[in-house]
């Protein structure tokens, strides 16, 4: 499809896309979430692209949804759309979130919904919801408490306050801040880093992660070892092996 509230690039084996509503703090409208959700179907698609960037244009990530059109939202509309940071995580390919400014509401699900999580020093992080009389509803009441903790998720959930970047790295829910002019070079460079090793590895790690944190120690543990003799199969397993024998790169083929 034709985007017009996102950018969808290509850099070789890495994707980026990026928020362009400018105007409106990125903020998620119906337009918005159709287009994202075909991006993320053609990330999907594509076995050339191995590792996914999403990052938002002018001052903000995504500062929610849109709340003009939000005030006509039915229950049974909004049981309908797509909660995008699920389909982020279910994405079979590790995807950064490169947090430029404003991550809120629906953002700050989207971006707890990738695999790690930049960003710049100017970012503000908050599940905002109760400030309009609702909750979150795209995975934030889930997915914050897992990340920072039940008892500080609570507070920021129950207060609605924005927290900055440097809050946001202590309490973990991201991985590293950066000045704002090395937010785009630090994404790519994990992003070429991580391309760089097999796709069906990657995936079965994520996949292993993602499953795990959803049940307990033991069922982890034996859906891990299943994941894990699968790869011993892999073509890219004996390439592996073979090339830290022969101390050379290895050259991945995802299978």
């Amino acid at each position: 499809m034709a985007y017009q509230n996102i950018i969808f690039e290509k850099e070789e084996s890495i994707a980026i896309i990026t928020f362009n509503r400018p105007e409106a703090m990125n903020a998620l409208n119906n337009q918005t979430r159709a287009e994202f959700t075909a991006a993320i179907a053609e990330v999907a698609a594509d076995d050339g692209i191995k590792v996914l960037i999403l990052t938002g244009s002018g001052k903000a990530f995504v500062a929610g949804s849109d709340i003009k059109e939000f005030s006509q939202t039915t229950p049974y509309v909004a049981h309908s759309i797509n909660r995008l940071g699920e389909m982020v995580e279910k994405l079979e390919k590790p995807v950064i979130a490169a947090v430029n400014g404003f991550c809120l509401g629906g953002g700050c699900e989207i971006a707890m919904g990738c695999d790690i999580i930049i960003a710049s020093e100017k970012a503000k992080f908050g599940q905002t919801e109760i400030n309009i009389g609702i909750i979150p509803g795209g995975g934030g009441t889930q997915r914050l408490p897992r990340l920072i903790g039940v008892c500080k998720a609570k507070e920021l959930i129950y207060t609605g306050d924005i927290i900055s970047a440097e809050q946001a790295d202590r309490l973990g829910l991201v991985n590293r801040v950066v000045p704002m002019d090395e937010l785009m070079p630090a994404a790519r460079e994990l992003a070429k880093k991580i391309a760089t090793k097999s796709a069906a590895a990657l995936k079965l790690a994520k996949t292993a992660i993602n499953r795990g944190m959803q049940t307990n120690l033991e069922s982890g543990l034996k859906y891990e070892y299943e994941l894990y003799s699968l790869a011993l199969s892999f073509e890219d397993k004996v390439e592996g092996v073979n090339a830290f024998l022969e101390k050379r790169a290895p050259k991945f083929v995802g299978r």
